[in-house]
């Protein structure tokens, strides 16, 4: 299994708009966080996770060529408008149609945004089209199985994903937008190889858990690796990780973790 971090940062990505000088070095280009987004290749299965702001781009980067599956984890500004750059990887699969997986309120965001890309065939040639599906608890794939469970940010839901691989038995779990992994959740992700956390930023905020909270909640789980994701530019990256326990560190745009 290969876990490619397209994007590692906040709604508003890093540095943002009018950044305050002074707060990140941004000579470091693991402090330049696009919007929050992996892809996963689990027994030759590809899968994409979120689409950004960024996402095509991301894709140029990365030399990204093929999905043949995409998972919007909740319908958030930061996950969903990437979406239309999907048309793309429609083209190149047979009948032209991607399927989509979300929750119910995840599916419905997308038929409000992207009305002319849901049906059974592209409207006209080179435009997206979205078979929509709503996520199971056990999702079967050719390349192996995606386990999910319900994480609280706010006033919605977000999908938890856990990736086990077929061929391997490896296992990856990514909880990323949420204020808090309940026990549920902990048990599901434990026995992962990589665990992905939501690790906004060092202070409190109502809907995401801040470094410290995610740092406890990677002990519990305690995979042999865990990155935190979706910072903020009040995350310096080097001063940051250094900081963190054994076995626990931060997530950069392009990074590749093979397991």
């Amino acid at each position: 299994m290969e876990v490619i971090f397209l994007g590692t940062g906040t709604s508003q990505g890093v540095p943002m708009i009018a950044q305050p000088p002074g707060t990140l070095n941004l000579a470091n280009p693991r402090n330049w966080r696009t919007r929050c987004s992996i892809h996963v290749i689990m027994g030759g299965t590809r899968i994409q996770v979120d689409a950004a702001q960024e996402f095509r781009l991301q894709c140029l980067r990365e030399d990204l060529r093929e999905i043949d599956t995409f998972i919007l984890t909740h319908g958030h500004a930061d996950h969903i408008l990437g979406m239309d750059d999907l048309r793309r990887f429609c083209d190149q699969i047979p009948g032209h149609v991607l399927p989509v997986y979300s929750t119910a309120a995840g599916l419905e965001r997308i038929r409000q945004v992207y009305p002319y890309a849901v049906g059974e065939q592209p409207a006209s040639k080179g435009y997206p089209c979205f078979g929509l599906k709503e996520m199971p608890r056990k999702l079967e794939l050719p390349g192996g199985t995606i386990q999910t469970v319900l994480l609280p940010h706010g006033s919605v839901e977000v999908l938890g994903l856990v990736f086990e691989e077929k061929g391997t038995g490896k296992k990856f779990a990514y909880y990323c937008d949420c204020k808090e992994v309940g026990e549920p959740a902990r048990e599901l992700a434990r026995g992962a190889d990589l665990v992905v956390l939501d690790g906004l930023r060092p202070h409190a905020h109502p809907t995401h858990m801040t470094i410290d909270e995610a740092v406890v909640v990677a002990k519990a789980i305690n995979a042999p690796q865990t990155y935190l994701t979706h910072m903020t530019f009040q995350v310096d990256h080097d001063a940051t990780e250094a900081k963190l326990p054994k076995g626990i560190g931060l997530a950069y745009d392009g990074l590749r973790v093979k397991l």
